[in-house]
């Protein structure tokens, strides 16, 4: 059993699965916890599925789930978060944007902590992209009030029981730290690198980076207020 799963959602990330790949190897050999690593392939329509299904034919740890079709980050989040079994589970984006590397800087907090996710520094994204994502990174802090500056940091690790717990809805992946708090977790950000995208295309634009992350607080405010919470004083 290992210690930790990290999580790969794709989605037409062709171009870039083979620097996966290497990415990931190189990580397993420098990791500071026993390592598995499971894609989640959502509904990709280029050579997504083929490429995955070879790199875990000639990888140990290396585990896959394809979807029929795309059914979009969230839902490849919550396949992942009910298929781990390790204590522990990672996530980070194929785009390689972020390094499977800075995953040893948060699991130094892990212990600590019940989520532990990235802040992008230097990012490399283009003007829109990096402002779009500081407007809708300042409406979810405005209706979360969970403090987190870059909560669509594709790099985090959370302990694999308060994963579980997470009601999962379409858009919901932008709110792990927020769900983690609403189970009275305790979250935690560090600094980690940026990268350009070298593969592929962006699969978040303006209206989604934005106008979905506003309708999906609406959802997270009606599940903060109906949330259930309870503690068991004695069983037989």
């Amino acid at each position: 059993m290992p210690e930790l799963t990290i999580i790969i959602p794709v989605y037409n990330e062709a171009e870039n699965l083979l620097r996966v790949e290497k990415a990931l190897v190189e990580y397993r050999a420098i990791a500071t916890k026993t390592t598995a690593f499971l894609f989640v392939n959502d509904g990709s329509t280029d050579k997504s599925e083929k490429l995955i299904s070879e790199i875990c034919e000639h990888n140990i740890d290396f585990h896959f789930i394809s979807f029929t079709k795309n059914y979009g980050l969230s839902a490849a989040l919550k396949a992942g978060f009910d298929w781990v079994e390790s204590p522990l589970l990672g996530y980070i984006d194929s785009d390689l944007q972020t390094t499977p590397e800075d995953f040893n800087l948060l699991l130094e907090y892990i212990d600590e902590y019940d989520l532990v996710t990235g802040v992008r520094t230097g990012r490399k994204d283009d003007f829109v992209k990096n402002v779009s994502s500081k407007v809708a990174n300042g409406i979810r802090r405005l209706f979360t009030q969970d403090g987190m500056q870059d909560t669509g940091c594709p790099l985090k690790v959370i302990k694999t029981d308060y994963a579980k717990r997470i009601p999962m809805f379409n858009g919901l992946h932008r709110f792990l730290p927020a769900m983690i708090l609403l189970q009275k977790g305790h979250v935690h950000q560090i600094p980690v690198r940026h990268f350009p995208r070298i593969g592929g295309e962006a699969k978040f634009g303006v209206w989604n980076r934005i106008f979905g992350p506003l309708s999906a607080c609406f959802a997270y405010l009606w599940m903060r207020r109906n949330y259930i919470r309870f503690e068991v004083k004695k069983n037989s």
